[in-house]
């Protein structure tokens, strides 16, 4: 049997960093060592207690409050993993291409989630957080486990939220590229305004489809702008600016559209990416090239961007789709 370790009670000031958290959510992060049930009844019981009274634990904490715990029994922390785990190895060896201002961009491989489940023990705020330790991480946005490119996180709660705010607010620019089918039909940048409407599998998988707004009440606005960088045999190469951020919504707009992304195996064309893979290309040709946006914080242009993998320069440079 483990000894327990027997704390003092405690204040404790909250910061910029844990400002805006749920009061249930401060108290896992900060009470390594402690079970979640007796979290909650502490907090059920009022031993716990933000600025001198009673909170729930939905309660959202602000900068400067002062949450007061009990005295109570730990658990001996458990050892960091070390750069030994699969987790850490995994976050050290994902590109880290921007890091100030709390922020932290990664250039995220094609195939890596970014956050473990639906029978993943890890992602990459999962593998980046076993490698950097307690620090605060948190994703800026996501991007599909097939796509790759330019992954932001912030290191600051304040930076978090301003970030979201920026998103909400479609203040932050952010570009893609992706390979198609066929030839683009339009020479000028084009205006993709195709509502969309999610549905959960029995598998749990998310799909989304092209949409009627009029009579589908689950369809939700979609904008994408679309630009031709080059044409191939066979194919052309697009950038997409996202003016809104929907599920799957470049994949989703570009099938509707006739061209559907080369590797694309949820909405793009089946002989097409098994003749794909034939040739030694493999994954989906769709990557998250550059964010660009004023930080809310510190007000400075931030610019960043991802190269193209050497797979899709390979595919581009081989000719015919």
């Amino acid at each position: 049997m483990k000894d327990l370790a027997k704390t003092a009670a405690k204040n404790l000031e909250i910061d910029a960093d844990s400002a805006g958290q749920r009061l249930d959510n401060f108290l896992m992060r900060t009470l390594k060592g402690v079970p979640k049930s007796h979290v909650y009844r502490i907090v059920r019981s009022g031993e716990v207690r933000v600025n001198k009274g009673r909170a729930r634990a939905d309660t959202r904490l602000a900068a400067g409050d002062v949450v007061r715990l009990p005295p109570m029994a730990l658990m001996p922390a458990a050892p960091k993993a070390g750069p030994t785990s699969p987790a850490a190895r995994a976050g050290a060896a994902l590109p880290v291409i921007f890091e100030a201002d709390g922020l932290l961009a990664v250039d995220k491989p094609a195939g890596i989630a970014v956050h473990g489940g639906s029978g993943l023990s890890f992602g990459v705020i999962e593998a980046l957080r076993a490698l950097r330790g307690d620090g605060f991480l948190e994703l800026v946005h996501r991007l599909d486990r097939d796509t790759s490119g330019t992954l932001l996180l912030a290191t600051s709660r304040a930076v978090l939220v301003g970030m979201h705010a920026l998103l909400r607010d479609g203040e932050v620019d952010k570009r893609y590229v992706a390979l198609v089918r066929g030839e683009w039909p339009h020479a000028a940048k084009h205006h993709i305004r195709i509502p969309l409407a999610a549905r959960v599998l029995a598998s749990g998988e998310k799909r989304v489809r092209a949409a009627d707004e009029a009579i589908d009440d689950e369809a939700r606005e979609a904008h994408s702008v679309v630009s031709v960088l080059s044409r191939h045999a066979d194919a052309t190469l697009l950038e997409v600016q996202l003016k809104t951020g929907r599920t799957h919504q470049i994949r989703v707009h570009l099938s509707a559209s006739g061209h559907p992304i080369l590797g694309d195996d949820k909405y793009g064309d089946v002989a097409l990416n098994r003749r794909e893979k034939s040739r030694g290309f493999s994954r989906m040709f769709l990557h998250a090239k550059k964010l660009s946006f004023v930080h809310p914080v510190s007000g400075r242009r931030i610019r960043i961007e991802a190269p193209l993998p050497v797979a899709c320069v390979t595919r581009l440079a081989a000719g015919a789709a």
